[in-house]
């Protein structure tokens, strides 16, 4: 038997309690889960879920990850720019940041990277 909610009033939305808005989020984006089946089976929009995920991502604090220092003269022993930081990312990719590069550069390419 189909459910039916029957909206009266002025006030035709529904409202999320943030601990529900988490339960859904964590099923719907949990591994093997199908966002739309979630969503059908809480009567929210697809949308509306992709929507909260992003709210809470900009709410979520940065992370932190393990910095590790190695001695060594970069590249400017080859010749090269110094690198002034290195970034290891999954997959074998490595990005180098050279110590002449402009802030705005290396925090668009990190944005880039996110």
């Amino acid at each position: 038997m189909a459910q039916m909610t029957l909206m009266t009033g002025p006030e035709r939305r529904r409202r999320w309690r943030s601990e529900e808005k988490s339960q859904i989020l964590a099923e719907a984006f949990a591994p093997g889960a199908v966002v739309a089946d979630v969503a059908r089976r809480y009567d929210v929009a697809t949308s509306l879920v992709y929507q909260w995920r992003r709210e809470a991502a900009a709410f979520e604090s940065p992370g932190f990850v393990p910095g590790v220092m190695v001695d060594g003269g970069g590249e400017a022993d080859r010749g090269g720019p110094r690198t002034a930081l290195v970034i290891d990312l999954p997959g074998g990719v490595r990005v180098r940041v050279a110590a002449s590069a402009p802030a705005s550069v290396v925090a668009a390419a990190l944005r880039a990277l996110r």
